[in-house]
């Protein structure tokens, strides 16, 4: 069979597959095997444990489930709690007031945490409640939510970050720091948005006349010191070049435990749910990286990436083009995949396509991570949709269409990062002439 043909008739048999049900992992293990067996000569027993061996060795790695665990830690301590606290009475002098704390609290937890439904469950579990009481807008709260909760994935450290830089072969410091002015643009379109909502329905939320003195304010601000030191320690240290990522998740995680233990979070009993969190999350995206892996060297055997290169090349595209195909390109498919999912089944055909435009691989990642951001409140398989949904019990398309506002907003970073793309290479550029 011809290689174009053989081509096809994989990503035929792996579409078959995922819409069956197969667990991504299995789907790429089969389809990888289909291929060595089918088109290639190669040793797939050889073949296979070096692939294996060459993923699980990976010294990057394994800031992975250190992020994750610190992620576990701070999800059981009352952390959520002392955000409010220490965020509502700046904004009070907001339009829009306390649907603010939705954004600036997710962008607060996103930046120790790395997980956006982790992000969007323990936040959602504070602000929906208080925010339902206070008589605002229903919808602009779901909405801001399950948006904000996103924000685990763009703000540093971040786990879908940590996998794109391993599979794309990117430094993670880089895209750390790449993630933290585009992060923080996102949250301003959004505060602006809820502010400009507001302005425009001032009889949308119930009046709410307490008022905080500035002494009032700064004494509730210490409730936010301990994160905010630790956020200061963990992304401080990278773009300072004190520690690499690695080195600064240990730091994460001996500074979650210190919380968790100064706020009375840390139990016999939570201590072991982290970790049992932690290990099976791990075990998942590790078990989806080795076979993904495994997958690309199929690729490579088969010289796919090559031709993909000189298709695109062949096509004489523009960067601009190239960008508009693949932002409707990951839409869709972040309609039916996980973040992680999408990045480990495309990157070894993206990549060179990418490459051959001479796009910068970080700024790229930082735009796969935006819209991957987008794929987590569309449906059917937005995992904040569900998230929100789990926390409300309102239907899943009532959630949809609150987010579909704030989904356009992302959009719209696109496309500044697009046009200005020094909003995500000026860090690292100073990062690495510094």
């Amino acid at each position: 069979m011809d290689q174009a043909l053989g081509g096809v008739f994989l990503i035929v048999v792996m579409l078959a597959l995922l819409a069956g049900g197969v667990w991504v992992a299995f789907s790429l293990l089969g389809v990888a095997w289909l291929a060595f067996a089918l088109f290639t000569s190669a040793p797939i027993l050889k073949v296979l444990p070096t692939t294996v061996w060459s993923i699980a060795a990976s010294w990057p790695l394994t800031a992975l489930p250190l992020f994750i665990w610190m992620g576990e830690i701070l999800f059981r301590t009352r952390l959520a709690a002392d955000m409010f606290r220490g965020l509502e009475p700046w904004l009070t002098r907001l339009p829009g007031r306390h649907l603010h704390v939705n954004v600036l609290a997710c962008g607060i937890f996103a930046a120790v945490c790395g997980s956006s439904a982790a992000t969007a469950a323990t936040i959602g579990r504070m602000t929906l409640s208080e925010l339902e009481t206070r008589g605002y807008n229903r919808r602009l709260s779901l909405g801001s939510l399950a948006a904000s909760g996103s924000l685990g994935m763009l703000i540093p450290p971040s786990i879908v970050m940590i996998v794109y830089g391993i599979t794309a072969e990117v430094s993670i410091a880089r895209l750390f720091i790449a993630g933290v002015i585009p992060g923080l643009v996102l949250m301003a379109l959004f505060m602006s948005y809820i502010m400009l909502w507001s302005v425009a329905h001032p009889s949308a939320h119930r009046s709410d006349d307490k008022r905080f003195t500035w002494r009032e304010s700064f004494i509730a601000s210490r409730s936010l010191m301990p994160i905010l030191l630790l956020i200061v320690a963990v992304i401080g240290s990278i773009y300072g070049g004190i520690a690499t990522p690695t080195e600064a998740a240990v730091v994460g995680v001996v500074g979650s435990l210190a919380i968790a233990y100064a706020t009375g979070g840390l139990t016999r009993r939570s201590f072991i749910e982290s970790l049992t969190a932690t290990t099976r999350t791990s075990c998942m995206i590790m078990f989806i990286l080795v076979a993904a892996a495994f997958l690309t060297a199929a690729m490579g055997f088969l010289g796919t990436p090559k031709q993909m290169g000189a298709w695109i090349s062949a096509m004489k595209l523009g960067p601009y083009e190239l960008i508009a195909i693949l932002i409707m390109f990951y839409i869709v498919l972040g309609c039916f995949l996980d973040g992680i999912s999408m990045i480990v089944l495309t990157m070894a055909v993206v990549v060179p396509a990418v490459q051959a435009v001479g796009i910068d691989l970080v700024w790229f990642g930082i735009f796969v991570v935006i819209v991957i951001e987008m794929s987590q409140i569309t449906p059917p398989v937005g995992f904040n949709l569900f998230v929100v949904q789990s926390l409300t019990g309102t239907d899943i398309i009532e959630v949809a269409r609150a987010s579909m506002p704030f989904f356009l907003l992302m959009i719209v970073l696109v496309v500044l990062i697009t046009v200005f793309p020094e909003i995500v290479t000026f860090l690292p550029r100073t990062m690495t002439h510094g």
